[in-house]
């Protein structure tokens, strides 16, 4: 088969979709890969890397997407629409659910869009595509959080560790999961007060068995937030679900309420954000205060770590990509959990999260 893996292009995305030593695996399973020239340069890839590899390096994004195989890492922007085609498969990260006009234009070309984040092994409610991306996400949110705690980054000018004989900041988490538990893994760390909400018991009994007494663990109801919330020096938004819009948690209201220059960091962001006054940012412009709140909306934190990110999703990716390599479509007979990240297929919105959130575009 022949598999394309094109230059991303969202602001400071520098990871790419295929490794070189996923491209040399790829080549042993006798398929042609041809990589849009410095698509791996920002990863740490030279072209003559994926040369060595036994990749083809094509000159243009054009001859990277005009592949029976697209592997990329985020959803397609608007300049990138033109690509989309029949009979093509596209295997990357979509976030539908946040993204209307790309779902459109999915069903409109009759592309078979497969989203790494809902790509789900059956019966263990896992989704491992998307774990090593929120491993890395959760780790982030803190080391971005404490940066722009920084005073000349305009937040309160408050150390997480704090110091002998001065109280460490207090980390306020909404959600226990992957990104919760990478967060409170790295306050913690750092010496900072850490509280996680969540809404599942089983979920906080667990947290308990991996943190013991150094986080406070706490039902997730409207009460709960809004008394933690406001005492937040930092509020990491750690919401997921499963192909959906992730709830409002925090109002404009009882953003008002939190200290002047304290941070957010709402990881769950691409998914169209659990903070009310939070709106996606980029790499370049990565924050911006509203209501006396710095606000960090970047949608594809990962990016900033290409080196590390790049390799720790081609370690779950790669299984995946090679079967859609030697069986083609047949691959979603064979492996359910592959089956499950469809979210676009024949001109139809498949997924059936997605499905509640575009009630309309279902046919």
């Amino acid at each position: 088969m022949e598999i394309g893996v094109p230059k991303e292009n969202k602001d400071q995305e520098f990871r790419v979709g295929l490794s070189p030593s996923s491209v040399r695996v790829l080549r042993e399973n006798s398929h042609s890969i041809f990589v849009e020239t410095q698509a791996g340069n920002g990863a740490g890839f030279s072209d003559d890397d994926y040369r060595s590899a036994g990749a083809e390096i094509v000159p243009t994004s054009e001859t990277a997407w005009n592949r029976e195989l697209v592997v990329k890492v985020k959803e397609p922007l608007t300049s990138e629409y033109k690509f989309l085609q029949k009979g093509q498969i596209l295997f990357t990260y979509l976030h539908l659910a946040a993204d209307r006009k790309l779902t459109e234009n999915l069903i409109d070309c009759g592309t078979t869009a497969i989203a790494y984040e809902t790509v789900e092994q059956p019966g263990a409610n896992r989704l491992p595509l998307l774990t090593p991306m929120s491993v890395i996400a959760g780790r982030l949110a803190v080391q971005f959080g404490a940066r722009f705690l920084e005073r000349q980054q305009g937040g309160r000018g408050v150390l997480l560790g704090g110091v002998p004989g001065v109280q460490p900041g207090k980390v306020v988490i909404l959600g226990g999961g992957v990104v919760g538990t990478e967060a409170a893994k790295i306050a913690v760390g750092v010496g900072a007060s850490v509280q996680i909400l969540d809404v599942s018991v089983e979920r906080l009994s667990y947290l308990e068995t991996l943190f013991g007494s150094r986080v406070e663990l706490v039902y997730s109801n409207s009460a709960h937030i809004e008394a933690a919330v406001k005492q937040a020096d930092l509020l990491i938004g750690a919401v997921l679900v499963l192909g959906r819009r992730a709830p409002i948690l925090v109002s404009r209201e009882l953003v008002k309420q939190m200290r002047s220059g304290s941070v957010i960091v709402d990881v769950a962001v691409d998914q169209g954000g659990c903070i009310e006054t939070l709106h996606p940012t980029s790499h370049t412009n990565p924050v911006y205060v509203e209501e006396g709140v710095v606000h960090y909306g970047v949608p594809n934190m990962p990016g900033a770590v290409p080196w590390t990110a790049t390799q720790a999703l081609n370690n779950s990716t790669l299984p995946y990509v090679v079967q859609l390599a030697n069986l083609g479509i047949k691959a979603l007979e064979v492996n359910p959990a592959l089956a499950k990240g469809v979210n676009v297929q024949n001109h139809r919105l498949v997924h059936p999260a997605v499905q509640e959130v575009f009630p309309d575009l279902v046919n």
